[in-house]
């Protein structure tokens, strides 16, 4: 690798990051280091894993974060101990290595893909997606071949996955299905890919191409992501109440509701095998590989008859005794089967402790028995993410942020992930003398995220030039709602129209601009609909949305489907899920709700328009 790194290669650095970040917190931890080395058949001294930590370790933190984890390749690329990190990111079992197909990757390069994943990735959609009718030309995919790569080729099946894991993300009539040509293929592809982004999938350097090749590393890491979301929508305390049952004694609900579902997910585990009589585990990769974990999870989670028409099953215990971890690991999946929960993970995953399919595996066991009661005699209310929270939670995803935003307030309160948001819409970040990394002293925590957040507004109004009336650094550290939402909407607001000024060679954009683009296409293309604002009633309707759609790409919208006239709520709600998807189908990355048009909120209506605008520029 020369000294400067690839857009490429930076993803696949970013990929290889996540994968060994195993809690997701944003750094690798010395025993994250060692325990990867140990799976990789190359286990290193301590010591030796605290001098790769040193040699890294610029803010002496001891831990990893993605600058110091890209720098090995930068300034230790020559060097034994940074070649081998490389050799075991990339974990030989398992793992196939393919040459890269992209003009930046074509140089010698490869990428890596896990025939596990693969395998598990195949065996869920599967049965995921078994019943679907316009499946039946591509299901059952072959688990143990490379099919999957080809299957995902025309784009059906990941449309079906995206509102599998986030239902009515993409309206059923915008897919393509019958008679499938290179440019409808396209169009379900753009679908697929702008849908995903839209449900918080980091999709940058993934192209509708890509998936039409099928590049395994590109097509595992757009599944895994899908299924992730999917697998992690109800381990969520506003939304499965049940999860009380897991507070600690003398903690409120206001710190359970920080946790992460990879957290959530663990607090839940060592719950049930506390009541067992087990020792808790710190994770589900090394400390689960003899099975005794899962067996007793098992046993505690399995139905005890006590609902009706939920007959009790009794989960056999003998498999413990077992010598042998593979026969021990395949007897406990025989169990987890008559749950219906044999997913994700064969014995040999348990028996290496695979962190990605363990945790999708676990996550299956609580969405299908949770086994939790809602503690009683508590009053309290707990408020769900409100669309708006949801949207800006997406993009920020959708960038690929680091640490990854679960809750928009809980998660910005250190101002890193808004620091992020600044680089991305051009604002320089002084990372090294002003932004205060964790992990955080214990005595001096809150005042350095503080420092952060005082930061991140003074760069607001300094540097970006946002209206920041009234808002400080303390807002943002306290979570306030409102004050936090201003600042996150001008940083999208900024992303957005900074797309339009690269398309127009620098020119200003604002929302001027994008109207009077909007009427001059419209009246071009010899539509009858106009816009006055982004505040115009008009636009709960759609039509004008719609037609701008089939301006941009003639003969697109399929008018038959569009209500017109004296329309119902619902029918304005039929017209906005057609119109967003029709809108991703043609290549714009939209990111508001059907539901955004319907009540033509300003902000978002604002953004469909840009999004619009920036794809009829393209096409120009």
């Amino acid at each position: 690798m020369s000294g400067k790194i690839t857009a490429e290669e930076m993803e696949e650095l970013r990929e290889a990051f996540q994968k060994v970040d195993v809690n997701s917190n944003g750094f690798i931890c010395d025993s994250e280091l060692t325990e990867l080395f140990k799976e990789a058949k190359m286990p290193l001294p301590g010591y030796k894993i605290r001098e790769i930590i040193q040699q890294v370790d610029r803010n002496e933190d001891n831990q990893i974060n993605f600058d110091e984890f890209t720098s090995i390749f930068l300034d230790l690329k020559n060097d034994q101990v940074a070649q081998s990190f490389r050799k075991v990111i990339n974990r030989k079992e398992g793992i196939l290595a393919i040459g890269g197909t992209s003009e930046l990757s074509s140089e010698g390069t490869q990428h890596s893909f896990s025939e596990e994943e693969c395998f598990a990735f195949t065996n869920w959609i599967n049965s995921a997606l078994e019943k679907d009718p316009d499946c039946k030309h591509i299901l059952p995919i072959d688990p143990n071949s490379d099919a999957l790569f080809t299957a995902v080729g025309d784009g059906i099946v990941l449309c079906k996955m995206i509102n599998l894991s986030v239902p009515d993300t993409i309206d059923e009539r915008t897919i393509n299905k019958k008679k499938l040509t290179p440019f409808t293929t396209q169009e379900n592809l753009n679908l697929a890919l702008n849908s995903a982004s839209a449900i918080g999938c980091h999709v940058v350097n993934i192209g509708a191409q890509d998936l039409k090749e099928g590049k395994p590393h590109l097509v595992l890491g757009l599944l895994w992501q899908i299924i992730k979301i999917g697998l992690f929508a109800d381990i969520e305390l506003s939304r499965n109440e049940a999860l009380a049952a897991l507070l600690r004694e003398g903690e409120s609900l206001e710190e359970l509701m920080k946790l992460s579902p990879e957290e959530l997910l663990l607090r839940w585990a060592n719950f049930h095998l506390t009541n067992a009589g087990m020792t808790p585990i710190n994770n589900f990769s090394s400390e689960i590989k003899d099975s005794r974990a899962y067996f007793n999870l098992l046993q505690q989670i399995a139905p005890d008859g006590s609902k009706e028409d939920v007959p009790r099953i009794n989960i056999d215990m003998m498999g413990l005794n077992e010598r042998d971890d593979l026969r021990r690991a395949e007897c406990m999946l025989q169990q987890a089967d008559r749950l219906g929960c044999r997913q994700f993970v064969t014995p040999s995953d348990v028996v290496s402790g695979n962190p990605k399919l363990n945790l999708a595996f676990v996550a299956n066991l609580f969405n299908k028995h949770p086994a939790l009661t809602k503690p009683e005699n508590q009053d309290w209310t707990l408020e769900s993410e409100t669309r708006e929270e949801r949207t800006f939670r997406n993009w920020m995803n959708s960038l690929g942020v680091n640490p990854y935003v679960n809750h928009i307030y809980g998660d910005l309160l250190d101002a890193l992930v808004i620091l992020h948001l600044y680089e991305r819409i051009k604002i320089p970040v002084d990372w090294e003398h002003r932004v205060n990394k964790p992990p955080y002293a214990r005595i001096s925590a809150n005042m350095k995220k503080l420092e952060n957040c005082n930061y991140a507004v003074e760069l607001g109004k300094s540097s970006a030039g946002f209206s920041l009336v009234g808002i400080g650094g303390q807002d943002l550290n306290e979570g306030n709602p409102t004050l936090t939402l201003a600042l996150v909407w001008q940083l999208m607001r900024r992303y957005t129209l900074n797309v339009l000024e690269d398309l127009g060679d620098g020119e200003a954009a604002g929302d001027e601009l994008i109207v009077n683009w909007v009427n001059k296409t419209l009246a071009e293309a010899g539509k009858t609909s106009s816009i006055n604002s982004f505040k115009d009633k008009e636009i709960g309707t759609s039509l004008p949305v719609l037609d701008l759609i089939d301006a941009i790409q003639p003969n697109s919208v399929n008018f038959e489907l569009v209500k017109t006239g004296s329309l119902s709520e619902e029918d304005k709600l039929d017209n906005a899920k057609y119109a967003v998807s029709m809108a991703r189908k043609i290549g714009a990355r939209v990111y508001a709700l059907p539901e955004d048009l319907v009540e033509v909120n300003q902000k978002m209506v604002m953004t469909v328009f840009a999004c619009l605008m920036g794809r009829g520029m393209k096409r120009a």
